[in-house]
């Protein structure tokens, strides 16, 4: 990370210097951590450049120029993300800096560091990655500029671009360069994305298939003219010799036939529309998300190609997943497992949260079209081995500063996808669902929990280790296939509280979500609450909700909060709907179309929710408990046509305004000042009483997000 170090290593320059928007953390949670340990590995001198000062490219000069190339990421969340609220209102933090400040990034921090290293440099070869970028490779509808952008690419000016689980494809492209190619050469790599000229195709024997249209009709065969007069052939005489060309009819086996179009495959290209196109016509738009998910598949995805005005972006095919024997490889590498000694003692958020916690696994199959783990890690789970897991544990009892006996997660993008798996590799390479368990879970998909029962077993048992719990998401409607999962989670995993993301109630909502019904989640519920009593233990759940996602209708919501009130579940924190790029939830946001079917220009519209009055309506519903929201909540019950929600008793959503809340709502002042007339004054209803007894905090009423 600097020069004193170089020097100490006896270098005089680096092979590839990384640039991220994370401070520099070394532990395989972090991607910079990840990919540098591993180029290390191979044999390169790797230097980092972390959070550099991004206004001159003075910090980009700190290690030299890098004799391959330099690597560009935002960091482990896109920046944009990382730096605005749902609302667009700049964060006040950043969990991945030294004592949280914020700041420490510039927007779209993938461009801003591509174009500094340039100016650092000229010339020199850039490779950008991570999640930003990966998310961004086409054109992409941008939540916060509310606009279409061209991909990553474009305004990076980078050779290359690696997306989704890029490994495999980091060490290629590291090794090819080493030995003088140059990046921008390399077209013929898995999970990578590039600019190429007009028209360009790796060779002669590649063709394209056009799907930059929507409404194409199909074949259109000539009108037989009924008054033609064909002559007569003459019949074929046994022993004839036939003209010269003909060809004799040869009778093809299927599996030939499967052969040949597979190999057609492989060398077919989809153009899908155009930046210029999908920028301002919705339907293209979400036609080309709809292309891009359904060839999203290793095992059968093409190429694709997107034409930015007189250049064209060129995708190359998604990674083929780590084996478990590759996984092992990559999380077993030397890691110091603490931030670089440059921060001291400074507090990191992020690496607070997850310094004493265990990545299993990666991807999910999911599919939930609000959420960008798909485009980027892909459906296809990818496992490591048990004994690669409890190793790690053992290190981070021996080598994770302050560590005193508690694993806080054993876990991934979801807890309990360990190992699951279609149960033909054949039938999982030709599969072109979006999800495994939507909207019912899959008869191909083996949901047998017992290699993660082993494992939470067999870790508890680690020497040093007192307790396990788990910090992931749990998939539920998966785990009440596994009750004995759901006993061994409960008895003894659960501290107090677990998290769990029915998401809603309504399937109006839902259905946009790609989400089971709320059947599923009362039925892990009552497994939950029995397993927990049975322990002798007092466990709640903490539901997730979302507010403002596509296809929700107020309806959806008033229900929401109604079902909330029965079971008695008051959240504390919840989240607005943000349409990340490329998500399936943000190609309805922005078209108002659903690409979750096969899309017309009069295919179904879906309910947005744009206007914040409407936000902030929905937010309100599931606060319903939250005496600020009951003004808007009233007023939106009575426009509704639902005033007999509001009230005093136990059937009622909201309470009646008090008597001071009427006061303070009453018209005052005059023409001349001191607020006119028709004016509201600013609603402060009194101190409601505490119905939690205690100190408020009674664990019959937990709150979630």
């Amino acid at each position: 990370m600097s020069r004193a170090e170089m020097d100490e290593l006896g270098w005089d320059e680096c092979d590839i210097i990384l640039v991220s928007g994370d401070c520099y953390i070394d532990h395989p949670s972090f991607g910079m951590a990840l990919i540098g340990r591993l180029l290390e590995q191979q044999g390169f001198r790797v230097g980092v450049i972390a959070q550099p000062d991004w206004h001159s490219a003075d910090a980009f000069k700190a290690l030299g120029k890098p004799r391959l190339f330099f690597g560009v990421t935002a960091g482990n969340m896109d920046s944009m993300i990382n730096r605005y609220t749902a609302d667009k209102k700049p964060r006040s933090d950043d969990a991945y800096t030294p004592h949280g400040a914020p700041d420490k990034r510039p927007d779209r921090a993938v461009t801003i560091y591509s174009q500094r290293c340039r100016e650092a440099y000229p010339g020199v070869q850039i490779m950008i990655g991570g999640i930003e970028a990966s998310l961004r490779r086409i054109a992409q509808y941008d939540y916060w500029s509310d606009k279409v952008r061209q991909s990553a690419l474009v305004y990076a000016k980078a050779d290359i671009l690696l997306y989704g689980n890029a490994e495999r494809a980091l060490v290629e492209i590291a090794q090819r360069a080493g030995r003088g190619e140059k990046l921008r050469d390399m077209r013929d790599i898995r999970g990578t994305a590039f600019m190429a000229p007009l028209g360009w195709k790796p060779d002669a024997s590649w063709r394209e298939e056009d799907s930059s249209t929507v409404d194409t009709p199909g074949r259109v065969d000539a009108h037989i003219d009924p008054y033609a007069m064909e002559p007569e052939q003459p019949k074929q005489i046994a022993g004839e010799v036939l003209p010269e060309g003909t060809q004799a009819i040869r009778i093809v086996s299927k599996s030939e036939r499967v052969r040949a179009k597979l190999e057609a495959r492989l060398k077919t290209v989809v153009r899908i529309p155009a930046y210029e196109a999908v920028a301002h016509d919705p339907v293209l738009y979400a036609h080309a998300s709809r292309v891009l998910h359904l060839e999203s598949n290793p095992g059968n995805a093409r190429a694709l190609v997107q034409q930015h005005g007189e250049r064209e972006v060129w995708i190359n095919p998604p990674p083929i997943p780590l084996t478990t024997p590759e996984m092992d490889h990559v999380y077993g590498l030397y890691y110091a497992r603490n931030p670089h000694p440059a921060y001291g003692n400074a507090h990191i958020p992020a690496w607070e949260m997850i310094r004493f916690s265990v990545n299993i696994m990666r991807g999910c199959f999911g599919g939930c079209t609000f959420c960008s783990i798909t485009e980027h890690e892909g459906r296809i789970i990818q496992s490591r081995s048990e004994e690669s897991i409890l190793a790690e544990i053992e290190e981070i009892r021996d080598k994770t500063r302050g560590f005193k006996g508690h694993i806080t997660d054993i876990g991934g993008p979801t807890a309990n996808m360990y190992r699951l798996a279609c149960k033909d590799t054949k039938i999982e390479s030709a599969c072109r669902r979006l999800s495994c368990v939507y909207p019912g879970i899959c008869e191909n998909l083996n949901t047998d929990h017992a290699p993660l029962i082993q494992l939470y077993r067999k870790a508890r048992a680690i020497p040093g280790v007192k307790k396990i719990t788990i910090g992931s998401g749990l998939r539920y409607d998966i785990a009440v296939r596994s009750p004995e999962y759901i006993k061994e989670l409960v008895t003894h995993h659960v501290s107090g509280y677990l998290k769990i993301a029915p998401e809603h109630t309504e399937e109006g909502a839902l259905s946009k979500m790609m989400k089971p019904g709320v059947d599923a989640f009362e039925r892990f519920r009552e497994l939950f609450d029995r397993f927990s009593k049975q322990a002798g233990k007092e466990q709640y759940l903490i539901p997730y909700f979302i507010a403002a996602h596509p296809g929700t209708s107020d309806e959806d919501m008033l229900n929401l909060a109604l079902w909330l009130k029965k079971n008695n579940f008051r959240p504390d924190q919840v989240q607005a709907f943000t349409p990340t790029p490329m998500a399936l939830a943000t190609t309805m946001w922005h078209t108002r179309r659903n690409p979750l079917k096969k899309l017309s220009r009069s295919s179904e519209k879906v309910d947005i929710v744009r206007d914040a009055y409407r936000r902030k309506l929905h937010k309100a519903f599931l606060r319903y408990h939250d005496p600020k929201h009951w003004p808007i909540l009233r007023e939106a019950l009575s426009n509704m046509g639902r005033a007999d929600l509001i009230g005093n008793g136990s059937q009622h959503l909201v309470p009646h305004p008090t008597a001071e809340e009427r006061q303070l709502q009453a018209p005052r002042g005059n023409a001349r000042g001191g607020g006119g007339p028709g004016t509201v004054g600013r609603i402060a209803p009194p101190r409601q009483p505490n119905l939690r007894g205690g100190k408020g905090k009674s664990p019959s009423k937990p709150r979630g997000r």
